[in-house]
């Protein structure tokens, strides 16, 4: 008769387990969603200044000894991440491609110049560096003029200043709320074995050996919540990176590690905190309040 009673109250606790861990799993997800933007906030930034580039436009009458001082002296610097020569040829071959016309067959002769395209490491794509390089740009031999796009620059800049602050406050508002949410899926699922608990106390089980089953499954649902939340993270990643794969700042396995352990030491301590406290409320309440 005792089993089958414990065979109904497993069987009737079941789903409301699987609830439990699925709710719990889905606010885990979400909150590893809004970590990894935030972790990666600064990483995402640099992606797109370190793709705005800057044009040199070179001069016809450029010589090959000035053209490769000038390849050496960019190559050198500390501020360009990646430097890409432009022929006349290859100028007039992008203009063909994208307009479909070609440029000689109208004006009867090439009118573009040979460029260098720069692009620079995040540290100095902001205007005031940007200046002083620009600047040391124009001054060599062979270099007609400079362009970037400095609207789009500074939009960039304030865009992510702004973007990353407001970032930063629905973070720390989505985790309360989060923690507001386990802690009322984990109280509903305690709430019906209120009685349960309150049999064990009055047939003189300890306060220890209460919580302590209870304790356990808290934290293997935890555990597991958190497992299934990394899963659809990392397959949304995955899914990311296929239709993105230039897209280098959603892969850093160190950040990706922070956020897989804030998942967990959140689905675990705040499964086992809850649980704890709603244990212990309903060992302390009178039998006559449960009801």
């Amino acid at each position: 008769m005792a089993k089958r009673k414990n065979y109904r109250s497993t069987k009737s606790s079941g789903p409301s387990q699987l609830s439990s861990i699925l709710s719990i799993a889905l606010v885990l997800f979400l909150i590893g969603l809004v970590g990894l933007l935030l972790v990666n906030a600064q990483a995402i930034s640099d992606y797109f200044k370190e793709n705005l580039q800057v044009n040199i436009v070179l001069i016809d009458a450029i010589t090959e000894t000035e053209l490769s001082s000038l390849q050496q002296n960019m190559e050198r610097n500390s501020a360009v991440k990646s430097l890409t020569y432009v022929s006349k040829e290859s100028a007039k071959t992008i203009f063909e491609d994208s307009f479909g016309k070609g440029i000689e067959e109208v004006l009867g002769y090439n009118p573009l110049y040979a460029s260098l395209d720069l692009n620079l490491n995040a540290a100095y794509a902001n205007n005031d560096s940007l200046t002083k390089i620009v600047a040391k740009i124009e001054n060599y031999n062979g270099v007609k003029e400079v362009h970037y796009q400095k609207s789009l620059l500074q939009l960039v800049n304030r865009n992510f200043r702004i973007a990353g602050l407001i970032l930063l406050a629905i973070s720390f508002l989505f985790l309360l709320i989060a923690i507001t949410i386990i802690d009322n899926t984990i109280k509903l699922t305690l709430y019906s074995k209120r009685f349960l608990i309150k049999s064990m106390q009055l047939v003189g089980a300890t306060r220890k050996f209460i919580t302590r089953p209870f304790l356990q499954q808290s934290l293997s649902n935890g555990i597991l919540s958190a497992v299934l939340a990394v899963a659809a993270l990392t397959g949304l990643l995955v899914y990311i990176q296929h239709s993105l794969p230039n897209f280098l700042a959603l892969k850093d396995a160190i950040r990706f590690g922070v956020v897989v352990w804030i998942i967990f030491a959140i689905g675990v301590f705040i499964s086992w905190w809850s649980t704890r406290r709603s244990v212990l409320r309903y060992i302390k309440t009178k039998l006559d309040d449960l009801f």
